[in-house]
């Protein structure tokens, strides 16, 4: 009900704009009275592909924050769905403290006009199949690197931006080659995949995410940009399949592999949203570094078949042909996550 309260609210305030030079779109001024606390700068942010299953639930959890919020539309398509969708009551835009601005995330100075007086940037790198056949194809997963790059070289080049949160996912920790070295069982936030093992696989999701937060951190510290990650498991909560195929699908290739390997975890949409809200409102102080996330393993045949109802594929390819519990060859530690959290989820709701 959240969510689609979000929906209404930006079709309401139809707050769009795109080129400074194009009078369909008419531009809406961000309310100037939220201050952060500490130095008094509006409280204002940008999330890129706001539209997207993630992208409208950080968007919410930000605004339950009292943040004035920016949302990258990135193609034309994308603001018809913010028009069609049913309004429900007015909103004047005066008022509102969302914006929906077209940027191009394969142009830097878009970026910046976007970014500007922005004081940070979640950057939730949602991209679809065009051609809507696959879950995420090698050039996908090309388009999601320079994304990647050319946000964080836009956000280094924008003077108001102090922070960055990326999403990225656990597919970036866990794809690992046990036949070239001994492992430890425990994976954490200090663990990689390996991309020839991803490239051999042919895992473009798991590439992609691995490559674009690799390049991040690279231009961060090259920049001198405060940078935290995110890489939480699959992404579910009410109706996901159908709100976000293409990336249940990408995660879910090697899901064989990964539930043998007591690999295989989910986290809720909304929690999500306020581990990026949190990690975000942290980096001032304590904050810092990657984040694994997740809530649940799917390390049973009866958990793998309501994950596989949910997405509308047959159980064996999720467990194969495994039976009853399974035990898992490794563990996921997401305690750096959950020790941040305790800290700071307590305060983020008493101050919205």
């Amino acid at each position: 009900m959240e969510m689609e309260e979000l929906k209404r609210m930006l079709v309401a305030c139809a707050g769009f704009s795109r080129r400074k030079d194009d009078d369909k779109f008419k531009d809406l001024r961000l309310p100037s009275t939220e201050m952060d606390e500490d130095g008094g700068r509006n409280k204002v942010v940008c999330v890129t592909s706001g539209v997207s299953f993630l992208g409208l639930a950080v968007v919410n959890c930000l605004l339950r924050r009292r943040y004035s919020v920016k949302i990258i539309v990135n193609t034309e398509e994308d603001m018809e769905k913010l028009r069609e969708l049913e309004t429900c009551g007015e909103m004047r835009a005066s008022n509102s403290s969302i914006k929906a601005v077209m940027a191009n995330l394969t142009e830097i100075e878009s970026l910046m006009e976007a970014f500007e007086g922005c004081r940070g940037v979640f950057h939730t790198s949602a991209f679809a199949d065009p051609a809507g056949l696959s879950g995420y194809t090698k050039t996908m997963a090309e388009i999601e690197v320079r994304a990647s790059e050319n946000v964080m070289m836009a956000c280094s080049r924008t003077p108001s931006v102090r922070h960055c949160v990326l999403t990225s996912s656990l597919l970036a920790c866990i794809w690992r080659d046990g036949m070239k070295q001994d492992f430890s069982p425990v994976i954490n936030h200090e663990s990689w995949s390996d991309e020839s093992l991803c490239t051999d696989k042919k895992l473009w999701h798991a590439l992609g995410k691995l490559r674009a937060e690799k390049a991040a951190w690279r231009i961060a510290k090259e920049k001198g940009l405060k940078l935290a990650t995110i890489c939480p498991g699959l992404i579910t909560g009410p109706d996901f399949f159908n709100r976000n195929p293409t990336a249940t699908i990408a995660y879910l290739k090697g899901a064989q592999e990964m539930f043998a390997h007591g690999l295989l975890a989910t986290i809720d949409v909304m929690k999500v949203a306020e581990a990026h809200v949190c990690v975000f409102e942290a980096m001032k102080t304590t904050a810092f570094g990657r984040y694994i996330y997740y809530d649940s393993m799917i390390e049973s045949e009866e958990k793998a078949e309501k994950l596989a109802a949910m997405v509308r594929m047959p159980v064996s390819k999720i467990c194969g042909n495994a039976s009853g519990y399974v035990p898992a060859r490794f563990q996921i530690s997401n305690e750096k996550i959950l020790n941040l959290m305790s800290r700071t989820l307590r305060t983020c709701y008493n101050q919205s």
